[in-house]
Formats: structure tokens, sequence, C-alpha cells
């Protein structure tokens, strides 16, 4: 007995046709194009945030470099005084940050180093993405004072 069955489902293969395809493409394009500028935003902030939480790392461990050898590092030793002993410093007792990649901003350029400081004994500081004075947004100076 040979029985046949129908399913009701059309035979030919179903699928999206270009027509939809294109359509959803269309859509999620306009989505990416509003919210990419928001994201875009977003990260600026994010990056600039992060730099003053660096740079409050850096202002700790530069105290206590500061209560460990009396003084603050020479502007010749700069930041890498802070991972490794500048030439007679005797009473080094670092490092006093945990690894290098911390004198290191969001941008990938290394922090600015300033002693004695504009308003204080010293500053440390990121000149932000255009890495030139002033600025606003992403663009702009994270100082510490």
């Amino acid at each position: 007995m040979n029985v046949r069955r129908h399913s009701g489902q059309p035979t030919s293969q179903s699928g999206f046709t270009l027509i939809e395809v294109l359509i959803v493409t269309g859509i999620l394009a306009l989505l990416a194009a509003f919210a990419t500028p928001q994201v875009m935003r977003y990260l600026g902030h994010a990056r600039t945030e992060a730099a003053r939480i660096q740079l409050s790392a850096i202002v700790t461990a530069m105290e206590l470099y500061a209560l460990d050898n009396g003084g603050y590092p020479s502007q010749q030793a700069g930041l890498a005084a802070l991972v490794r002993p500048p030439s007679g410093a005797t009473k080094w007792r670092g490092p006093y940050l945990k690894k290098a990649d911390g004198l290191i901003d969001p941008w990938g350029r290394p922090y600015g180093y300033r002693i004695p400081g504009r308003q204080s004994a010293f500053e440390v500081f990121s000149l932000g993405r255009d890495s030139a004075t002033g600025g606003t947004g992403e663009d702009q100076d994270v100082v510490t004072w």
C-alpha cells in the first residue's frame, strides 16, 4: 500500500526574497546611522573618565614615592621613576605602579609630567585625543592639581 501524505506546505523552497533582505538591511543601516554618534560620544566620555582614574592612581603612587624618597621624581626621571628606580634613588622601595602600562593614556600616548606644577607641587596630565592643549569633549586636557 502506497500512502502519499500532503503537508499543505508549498513544494518550492522557502526563503527570503531579495526585496525583503534589502528592506531589513536598510532598516539596520538607519538604526546604525542614528546609534553610532551616540555610541562614539559615550566612548569618548569613557576614555576621558579612564584618564581621570589613571591620573588618580598615578598621584597616589607619586605620594608614596615622595614618602619613601623625600620628594617627587625629578623632571628628568619623570613618571618612569614610579616603575623603575632612577639613578641615585637609594631609598626607592617601588615599584609604585604595578605596570608601566599605567603611564600611557587611553589614546596611547605617555602621560605628561611637570615639576613644579602650575598650581601644585607637580602635575600629571594628558592632552586628550588631539594631543594639543585646550579642547572640549574627548579633546580636553585632563590634569591633576
